[in-house]
């Protein structure tokens, strides 16, 4: 039996030794303390980033309802503009038309007062 107790001490103290009871090196809790640091600054790091995505994501989706809004606009403007081009056309087809009748009647006018026999008009003599 004394042997069986100096195993079973041999295995506990194994146990309790490599199962990390025993006190941290120095080194070892300055590394640790390094890597928390480390850490913190990923974390630091990482929500920079995250809100970043954030804000692009964002300014993403307002482009993109802006482009939807612009293609509901272009769209109204080409199904209302060709009506109004097409009154356009017709308003400077009167237009036109106005002045052409404008022209052959002071065209006519003027061929009637070249015509007339020779005489001056009653109007005109009063003016010489």
């Amino acid at each position: 039996m004394g042997m069986q107790r100096w195993l079973g001490l041999l295995v506990g103290v194994g146990v309790v030794v490599t199962t990390g009871c025993s006190m941290p090196s120095d080194e070892a809790r300055a590394r640790l303390a390094a890597l928390e640091a480390e850490a913190e600054q990923m974390d630091a790091v990482l929500d920079n980033v995250e809100e970043r995505l954030l804000g692009n994501q964002a300014m993403l989706q307002t482009w993109q309802e802006l482009g939807r809004r612009h293609q509901e606009v272009t769209q109204l403007h080409c199904q209302t503009s060709d009506a109004h081009m097409l009154a356009r056309l017709k308003h400077y087809e009167k237009m036109e038309e106005r002045v052409r009748q404008s022209r052959r009647r002071s065209s006519v006018a003027a061929v009637d007062t070249v015509l007339t026999s020779g005489k001056v008009p009653k109007r005109q003599r009063g003016a010489n």
